[in-house]
């Protein structure tokens, strides 16, 4: 179960990058609202506990669960649609432990499950040279499939994109055949093209809310849509406000754009205007040049992996982390449609501060047992 190792081969860059980023995060959380401070810094606490731990254990114990995991991933996704809780529309949470209890966030614990589960299921159909077989690919289908489509009805269409984003990546990364992906590609683009023509259309859509529909239509045209861009207006005129070296954490003059409220849940999707706010330019590029190094780390780290379970792992975290970051940052800028996603290891909420602790955790050990050919 637990993975002999030399503290020499233990990736202590990696554990140094995302301690410092949940550190900067806590701070982050407590400027936006010091309400969630304590919560935030036990979660770091939990979640660095959980990482080191995880680190130890032997990823292909884990892996050999992958049935089991994918089970608990969608009962937990089934209970959000029988006994969630309703929060601005949306049943996202389950609470545990009656009203006063702990509130987790299943979609997020999901994208961890399912990262393991497709590595540990690609693996073993790349150990007999079948990734690019008809069955390897319609399993892979259903089973991602049945995961989305349980999100999406939540509706929670940000995560939803993200992880299928991220497996479809790992389904590319274990050698899936280029002649299959032109042919996802010639059916992918008019369906993109045909997607915006239908959501024009008047009358109810299936699948997606009219505020999720609002919100695309703003991007496109926002000349036209423009009042639902005023979440994303004041989060950019808050990154602008901070300049080059920005206003200072807790900073409370009536110019800032925080302690004016013009951001609802800034501690959580727009925590990034927070940033930029109140570290200005200079900050803002610190937080994402962290980020990079981690993802970088994570690349290096699946190059360098014993096996193809290794590699996936370490390829689908770095890609989540990459995705997620690049949507969540995206959004506060306005170079994407306004869409709830958290920055990883920063925004509060415990469900995904743990769930990437989790998924470092398991990177970290796989990098304890990289490839004899390095």
């Amino acid at each position: 179960m637990f993975t002999k190792f030399h503290l020499r081969d233990y990736n202590f860059k990696l554990l140094i990058y995302v301690t410092a980023i949940m550190i900067i995060g806590v701070f982050a959380v407590n400027s936006a609202d010091s309400d969630f401070t304590f919560k935030q810094a036990v979660g770091v606490g939990a979640g660095i506990v959980i990482m080191i731990f995880l680190s130890l254990v032997d990823y292909h114990f884990i892996c050999r669960f992958y049935h089991i995991i994918y089970i608990v991933n969608i009962a937990l996704l089934l209970m959000v649609l029988l006994f969630g809780v309703n929060v601005n529309n949306a049943t996202r949470w389950i609470n545990i432990g009656g009203e006063n209890g702990i509130q987790i966030q299943p979609s997020e614990i999901s994208k961890i499950l399912m990262i393991v589960f497709v590595a540990a299921f690609l693996g073993k159909y790349k150990e007999k040279d079948k990734i690019n077989t008809f069955k390897c690919i319609a399993l892979f289908t259903v089973f991602v499939g049945f995961s989305l489509v349980f999100i999406v009805a939540e509706p929670d269409l940000s995560t939803t994109i993200c992880l299928f984003m991220v497996l479809a990546t790992m389904l590319y990364v274990s050698g899936l055949s280029y002649k299959i992906i032109g042919i996802i590609l010639l059916i992918a683009i008019p369906l993109a093209g045909s997607f915006l023509w239908y959501i024009q259309l008047p009358g109810d859509k299936i699948l997606l809310k009219q505020y999720q529909i609002n919100r695309i239509l703003s991007f496109v045209y926002p000349s036209q849509y423009g009042d639902d861009m005023s979440q994303q207006n004041n989060s950019i005129m808050a990154i602008g406000s901070g300049q080059l070296t920005g206003k200072g954490f807790n900073s409370s003059t009536i110019a800032t754009v925080k302690d004016a409220n013009f951001i609802s849940e800034q501690q959580t999707d727009f925590i990034f205007s927070v940033i930029g706010e109140e570290l200005g330019f200079i900050g803002s590029v610190i937080i994402i040049a962290i980020i990079m190094l981690i993802v970088l780390q994570c690349i290096r780290i699946a190059r360098r992996a014993r096996d193809t379970k290794g590699m996936l792992i370490a390829s689908g975290i770095g890609t989540l982390i990459a995705f997620q970051s690049f949507i969540n940052i995206g959004v506060a800028t306005g170079v994407l449609p306004n869409t709830g996603i958290p920055l990883p290891f920063i925004s509060y909420g415990l469900s995904s501060l743990l769930s990437i602790s989790v998924g470092m955790g398991i990177v970290l050990n796989v990098s304890l047992q990289k490839s004899d050919y390095y």
